[in-house]
């Protein structure tokens, strides 16, 4: 019988000095369904590309639980999306994606992210970005790394300046049904703008071939 506390990403954890990441868990979806009901945004504004948090406070977390569910379900070593569940002392506070596609021969990640409102302007999204940069370039052997902002949202694109990322070129998006501009970050692993502070890492080598690492 396969034991579901072997699952090999149990085990991984990233340390900064404020902050704890894991790869999400049952319980922990649960806490994070409530800090994005309590809001992510100001309701005015869209940071993301699918407007997932213009649902039904009813069904936002339902959506939220299943998403992260169906990542966790099709996660091999070809195409995988690792969801980190962000914690400070202990309680949840938002979330930081990292996903590869076919990262043996590519080297390649990108990232997607975001805190509830409540805990936004602390530095805690800088912090958690150069977390799963660091394990990237540092314990994965990752070469680069994506991410993208729309225009309008100055603070994720505040967030990737102050880890090296440049720009590469735009993309045109529909949202909210009006277009929108999304501008293409990329960073190699050496251009990375490293913190004062070490990255601990913990439980990897359980799961370096799940990563394809």
């Amino acid at each position: 019988m396969f034991d579901l506390d072997q699952w090999p990403l149990h085990q991984l954890v990233l340390r900064t000095p404020r902050l704890e990441l894991r790869p999400d868990d049952d319980a922990g979806l649960a806490e994070l369904a409530s800090v994005a009901r309590k809001g992510v945004h100001p309701p005015e504004q869209m940071p993301f590309a699918f407007p997932w948090t213009d649902a039904d406070p009813d069904e936002l977390g339902r959506n939220l639980v299943q998403y992260h569910w169906s990542m966790r379900a099709a996660l091999n070593p070809r195409d995988w999306t690792v969801q980190f569940l962000i914690r400070v002392d202990g309680q949840v506070i938002g979330c930081q994606g990292l996903t590869a596609t076919n990262f043996a021969l590519s080297r390649e990640v990108s990232s997607g992210s975001w805190l509830g409102m409540d805990w936004q302007g602390q530095g805690y999204g800088t912090e958690m970005r150069a977390a799963v940069l660091m394990f990237a370039f540092d314990h994965l052997g990752a070469r680069t790394a994506r991410s993208g902002a729309f225009l309008d949202n100055a603070s994720s694109r505040r967030v990737s300046e102050k880890v090296g990322y440049r720009a590469d070129g735009t993309e045109t998006w529909i949202r909210r049904g009006a277009v929108a501009t999304q501008t293409r970050l990329l960073l190699d692993a050496g251009d990375l703008r490293r913190p004062d502070w070490s990255l601990s890492v913990s439980g990897l080598d359980a799961c370096r071939s799940l990563l394809g690492a």
